[in-house]
């Protein structure tokens, strides 16, 4: 793992000293076990390098071929290794020691621009191609690593954070208001649809699952991967399903397990993080190491007040969990005296943009630093296993046999799904008739007579023609696409690049802070492309959702997890009580944002003004999920984010 940056002048121009140092100066505040640089005339190459596989100790980066006259500087970790080694052949004697940088300028020795579509893991890469002329590179498919560039006055600079390239004389620090007003507008978690602009107009980002080529020409920007479901699997059984879908997804789990550090992994009481430390077990057992598993709880003295379908304390399924795999080292943390509000000014300074999933931010972030103080050098996932390997949602693949007046079956299931769930097996109809059929769940809630007022200032709406620009995404008015069919928004989860950035952006960056990369099988390309191509009846039936994974992990997860439809863990529920001894600092902060007319500009004065009115009733658990409660802290990072900008 390794931060990396670089200068082109496409004039021929030299390369002074000061822009070498601005870039790498901005980069020692993170942890290195080797620097290194390359210069020719016009183009210079950075690596600061993370030592975190084996091949990666001692590496040379940036590494020059003289043969091929090829120099790359990359930040990745290469999981079909064996595959591509085939493809290349590449000598058996060099195999085992043979970097991934190295590996992947042997793939664009060979297939040049094409050369990302062969590679699978996290990666960015940047390759000076002497011989044509040429600076090429990559981001992964996902965007798991980063990679900001800056054009202007015949240079080319890119660098894997944003703050290096801001010493650069031709970069001024001037707010892209596109992006923020983009920010404002798009609902949920997601910073931008346009995936390859930034916060600042004069840096961007290659986009994830693009390369881009840098020539005496201009900049090109190309898509190389989309991600649309493939020809259905037609397998003869249940079993048959079952062993392609462990295969797979072991060679996912194992070929994230490769360092020289320990390895680590995020675990809650669910069945996505569960699998993944479940399968990664095994692939330790050989290796006779423990794996560290780090599960966030809330302070003792939190009240759980979520309904009863709902926990916010998943230790009795966790510990669940680690007693029946084995080889478990445990780390339960609730990060006494942190709150959403003590982490802002850190999580800004580390992130470089402002962000949205404050809630849970303070204890994402001291997972890492816990992993960083156990000398971890791969931290384990499960983030993207709803929409993959736990995929199967119950009530919409019924709603979808209610659309095909599949009457039998519906109310097969149903009773099965009762039995094992709870609740009366036909009570759940006008619940999935309205999934089934949109429309009537518009009738009955009226939903357009209750929108929510809007974040963003309505002028600055206006100035940015924000929702004209989300349109062209296929986003309407609500900051989300319109469509309310499950099965069309994973399709377009995966073909829209901008729904990956920013949680991706977030982990890449905390990855580098701390020396620990986070990994995630469940986003493995092998196992999305698998996971996409399985027939719909094999993620729920005879009762039971998400049905693939559970019976995957028979004898590997206890069945009080493997099986349970009645019980959801819910994180970050204790966000408001753990603020209560910083609330009146809250609100003056807030108040303060009410009277900032740098802030107001962009921000709906309105909104401020409501969640004053209702925070000022005091620091109330139970008002976690209050929509102005959670403007409130969105509008108090945007403000110190504007602040820190100037």
């Amino acid at each position: 793992m390794s931060a990396i940056a670089g200068v082109y002048h496409s004039d021929g121009r030299p390369i002074h000293n000061e822009q070498i140092h601005g870039l790498m100066g901005g980069l020692q505040k993170y942890p290195a076990d080797d620097v290194q640089v390359w210069q020719k005339e016009n183009v210079f190459l950075g690596c600061h390098a993370q030592w975190i596989t084996p091949e990666s100790v001692g590496e040379q980066q940036p590494y020059y071929d003289y043969e091929r006259q090829l120099v790359i500087t990359a930040d990745a970790i290469i999981d079909n290794r064996g595959e591509l080694f085939d493809k290349l052949n590449i000598e058996r004697s060099q195999r085992k020691t043979m970097p991934d940088s190295q590996l992947i300028l042997h793939a664009y020795s060979k297939w040049g621009e094409e050369s990302p579509k062969h590679l699978i893991g996290d990666f960015v890469f940047m390759i000076w191609d002497q011989k044509n002329q040429l600076l090429f590179g990559a981001r992964d498919f996902s965007g798991a690593r980063t990679l900001y560039y800056h054009q202007g006055n015949e240079q080319f600079a890119f660098c894997t954070t944003i703050e290096p390239l801001l010493s650069l004389s031709s970069v001024t620090k001037r707010l892209n208001e596109q992006w923020l007003a983009e920010y404002l507008t798009v609902a949920g978690m997601i910073d931008s649809a346009d995936a390859s602009i930034t916060p600042y107009r004069d840096i961007l980002q290659v986009p994830p699952s693009h390369s881009i080529t840098a020539t005496r020409e201009g900049i090109k920007l190309k898509r190389y991967c989309v991600i649309r479901p493939e020809k259905r699997l037609k397998f003869k059984s249940n079993e048959e399903y079952v062993e392609a879908f462990q295969d797979v997804f072991q060679q996912a789990v194992n070929s994230r397990l490769r360092t020289h550090k320990h390895i680590g992994s995020h675990l809650s009481g669910g069945l996505d993080s569960g699998a993944v430390v479940s399968f990664a077990a095994k692939g330790m057992r050989e290796k006779k190491q423990h794996i560290h598993t780090f599960s966030y709880i809330p302070p003792n003295d939190f009240i759980d007040f979520t309904p009863k379908q709902l926990l916010a304390d998943e230790r009795p399924f966790i510990r669940s969990t680690v007693q029946y795999v084995g080889g478990i080292k445990d780390h339960y943390l609730d990060f006494s005296g942190r709150s959403s509000y003590s982490e802002i000014d850190s999580l800004l300074e580390m992130i470089e943009t402002p962000y949205k999933f404050f809630e849970n931010s303070f204890w994402l972030k001291g997972v890492f630093e816990k992993a960083h103080e156990e000398d971890v050098g791969i931290l384990l996932s499960g983030d993207r296993g709803n929409f993959t390997v736990s995929w199967g949602l119950a009530m919409n693949y019924y709603a979808a046999l209610l659309k095909k007046a599949k009457w039998l079956r519906l109310v097969q299931e149903l009773n099965q799904y009762s039995q094992k769930a709870g609740g009366a097996r036909l009570g759940r109809i006008p619940y999935i008739a309205r999934i089934g059929f949109p429309f009537i769940d518009q009738l009955l809630s009226n939903k357009k007579n209750q929108q929510r007022p809007k974040l963003i200032n309505q002028d600055f709406a206006e100035s940015t023609d924000v929702f004209n620009q989300l349109k062209k995404h296929g986003i309407d008015q609500t900051g989300w696409f319109p469509s309310k069919d499950i099965y069309e928004e994973r399709k377009k989860h995966f073909e829209h690049v901008f729904l990956w950035n920013a949680g991706n952006s977030f982990a890449a960056k905390m990855s580098l802070r701390y020396a620990v990369w986070k990994r995630d099988p469940t986003n493995d390309l092998r196992v999305v492309r698998f996971c996409l191509a399985v027939p719909e009846e094999q993620y729920v039936q005879k009762g039971v959702d998400r049905a693939l994974i559970r019976r995957a992990t028979a004898n590997l997860l206890p069945d009080e997890v493997r099986l349970n439809q009645r019980i959801r863990g819910v994180q970050g529920a204790d966000w408001v009580h753990r603020m209560a001894p910083q609330w009146d600092c809250f609100i003056n902060e807030l108040e303060e944002v009410s009277k900032d007319q740098r802030t107001t500009q962009f921000i709906n004065s309105n909104v401020i003004k409501e969640a004053l009115l209702q925070v000022k009733e005091g620091a109330l658990p139970k008002q976690a999920t209050n929509y102005y409660y959670k403007m409130a802290m969105r509008s108090i990072i945007i403000h110190r984010y504007l602040k820190k900008l100037t």
